[in-house]
């Protein structure tokens, strides 16, 4: 496949569209939490930080690997034209349409979603006591746990569009969600402050579900009536099947990422700060310098998304001349923008810190996390096309290999030399992260 027919290819008109949709749901959120950390403060912030390792554990749980095996067989599916084509590869073992596989993974879905959320609303105070160490997440976990069944749904729904490369609905029902959470906080937070004078924590997480509400209307407005064609039940196993070991590494990474979160505040005590102070902390760092450094990965999110039914297509076709095209272009493309960013965030990341954070703190955050672009967005497309390829194993031992460098640096490290000390162990990850994704990957070659 030529340059020219390259830039016709959904995967660049997707990508621009979800790039568009992802920069302004960021510049929405960039916002958002500055007005958050005004209103609620640095401790607030290491507080409500503190739930997104069991909600981001819950997605893993519930709809995340569904959501990638439905895109992945829905981008099959339409490619080989099983409702017309009996005789390729993948209809000789599969007869399911595009629906079909909708259909199975909602149901798949949300019966561990509904599961999810009846645990942990009900054992909302035992995980704040004993696993997150901080009473006051209870609440707040009660009302995460609503958001888990309206989450599945906007997620396969994602999903389904997705495989079919059919970006418009995820990309404005992603903005939708955003504005509608920023939008429920800011007027919850008025009344609030109007009726009582006071505002609680409890009102961000409402937020939540309005949101996430919101989104799932939308999607689903969108869907329209098509006969499912094939057995629910044999869409469902193919999707159990591709999405258990994928979902499994997941919940085992996210569970790893569970106890390093909760693990920062604990260490930082012990290297010197107040309870108060490792909350304040912690809060800086994930409230306010990571979402900054992040927020040019907007770019890379988007170009993931659509890298995977990409390549599950083009590894269909045994198109394997545009795979090495598309690995190429990743690696120089997020070099690039990890580079550029780097720059950018060593020269002003003092200031955005002062400036739009009013945290000195922050801005030095900032300036250290600037280092990890290059690495980090290379990983993120890399690892993307690795698990198009089907080589979610692979995928996994590098997160688990990232993960143990970054709790060893938490373990050992925070103690001695605080904060700084889990900065440099997540530098030496995502190096080692990016570098072993693109090692296997040109061995494949």
């Amino acid at each position: 496949m030529n340059f020219k027919s390259l830039r016709s290819h959904p995967l660049i008109t997707g990508t621009l569209l979800l790039t568009l949709s992802g920069l302004l749901s960021r510049l929405i959120g960039f916002f958002y939490r500055i007005f958050l950390s005004q209103r609620i403060g640095a401790e607030g912030m290491g507080i409500y930080q503190l739930t997104f390792p069991i909600h981001i554990l819950t997605i893993s749980l519930t709809s995340s690997a569904i959501q990638t095996a439905i895109s992945r067989f829905v981008a099959q599916a339409a490619s080989s034209g099983c409702n017309r084509d009996k005789g390729s590869s993948f209809c000789r073992k599969s007869f399911h349409n595009e629906k079909c596989y909708l259909t199975a993974g909602l149901m798949l879905s949300l019966s561990l979603a509904f599961a999810c959320t009846i645990f942990l609303y009900r054992f909302s105070n035992r995980i704040a006591t004993e696993f997150l160490e901080e009473p006051r997440c209870a609440p707040l976990l009660q009302i995460l746990s609503l958001t888990i069944p309206f989450a599945a749904i906007h997620s396969c729904i994602n999903g389904y569009f997705y495989g079919l490369k059919k970006t418009f609905v995820p990309a404005a029902s992603q903005l939708l969600e955003q504005f509608v959470r920023v939008a429920g906080v800011w007027l919850f937070f008025e009344i609030s402050m109007e009726k009582h004078g006071a505002i609680s924590l409890n009102l961000v997480m409402w937020g939540m579900v309005a949101g996430e509400l919101a989104a799932v209307l939308f999607s689903v407005s969108f869907l329209r009536r098509k006969k499912n064609q094939g057995s629910r039940l044999g869409a469902m196993r193919q999707i159990f099947f591709m999405s258990l070991p994928l979902s499994a590494n997941r919940v085992l990474v996210n569970i790893l990422q569970s106890m390093e979160a909760v693990m920062i505040p604990g260490q930082l005590r012990q290297f010197g700060y107040s309870t108060s102070e490792s909350l304040s902390v912690y809060g800086i760092l994930t409230g306010m310098a990571l979402p900054m450094v992040l927020f040019p990965s907007v770019l890379t999110n988007s170009v993931s998304v659509m890298l995977l039914p990409a390549i599950a297509e083009a590894q269909e076709k045994k198109e394997h001349g545009y795979i090495l095209t598309l690995i190429k272009r990743t690696c120089f493309y997020s070099l690039l923008l990890g580079f550029g960013c780097t720059m950018m965030f060593l020269f002003l990341g003092r200031w955005m810190g002062s400036f739009l954070f009013g945290n000195e703190l922050a801005g030095t955050f900032i300036v250290i996390l600037g280092w990890i672009c290059p690495f980090l967005y290379l990983s993120t497309t890399l690892h993307s096309i690795l698990n198009g390829l089907g080589k979610t194993t692979s995928t996994f031992f590098l997160n688990i290999m990232g993960l143990g460098i970054r709790i060893g640096f938490v373990l050992y490290v925070i103690p001695a030399a605080g904060i700084k000390g889990y900065l440099w162990g997540l530098l030496l990850s995502q190096s080692v992260m990016a570098s072993g994704a693109l090692f296997l990957l040109l061995r494949r070659k």
